[in-house]
């Protein structure tokens, strides 16, 4: 398949185009059960005497709380007429810019950022970004996440 097929109008059409929010409450009880189950005994996560004698001045989240936390989908019918079968994981990448507190109410957008092709030992290749936007209830983003996946 000539490489110039693989990307189509609907795939340009759809970069940048955020999904519907889903919102997520978030509870102190929330924050240490996740610690808890990923073996974290950070007191910044489950001790609100030792947490508020730091910075933070109180209870966080861990940075890895956010994988939780489910966007929808970003919009677009992308994948109508692609044969590529096989799907990687491309790895992300994630930046922080303020920390999750209990009582924060956090909302998940998506979006396409990128789709490029690149030829593989096996053929065409479909790179696909997705970028995660998290807010809070403020509207600032507290996260982001980029996401690349590959379509072979």
């Amino acid at each position: 398949m000539p490489e110039e097929s693989l990307i189509t109008e609907t795939m340009r059409q759809a970069i940048g185009v955020e999904s519907e929010p889903v919102f997520y409450d978030v509870e102190q009880w929330h924050i240490k059960r996740f610690a808890e189950a990923i073996g974290d005994p950070n007191p910044l996560y489950q001790d609100e005497a030792a947490a508020r004698k730091t910075r933070y001045g109180g209870i966080i989240a861990p940075p890895t709380f956010f994988r939780a936390l489910f966007p929808k989908e970003p919009p677009g019918d992308v994948n109508k007429g692609i044969t590529l079968k096989r799907v990687l994981d491309g790895g992300s990448d994630w930046e922080y810019f303020h920390p999750i507190r209990p009582g924060d109410r956090i909302a998940a957008t998506s979006q396409f950022a990128s789709f490029d092709v690149k030829q593989g030992r096996r053929g065409s290749m479909l790179f696909i970004g997705v970028a995660i936007i998290y807010r809070n209830q403020f509207n600032e983003v507290v996260a982001t996440q980029r996401q690349n996946r590959i379509l072979y």
